[in-house]
């Protein structure tokens, strides 16, 4: 199991349509720009806590 360092810890609001907003200093540090996918996946541990993870998909390649 790997572990991980928290490097940023920020509240979003959901807002309208359940749209959420990745603070631009995260979204910089990790190079998100506007099209971009991401990848969510939601993780439940055995006493039924829930978290939402989240990553850049692997884009495929323009023709």
């Amino acid at each position: 199991m790997a572990i991980f360092r928290t490097r940023y810890f920020s509240e979003v609001t959901v807002g309208v349509g359940g749209r959420i907003t990745i603070p631009q200093e995260m979204r910089d540090d990790l190079g998100i720009e506007e099209g971009d996918i991401l990848t969510v996946r939601v993780e439940e541990n055995p006493t039924g806590t829930r978290q939402m993870v989240m990553w850049r998909a692997t884009q495929q390649p323009e023709d």
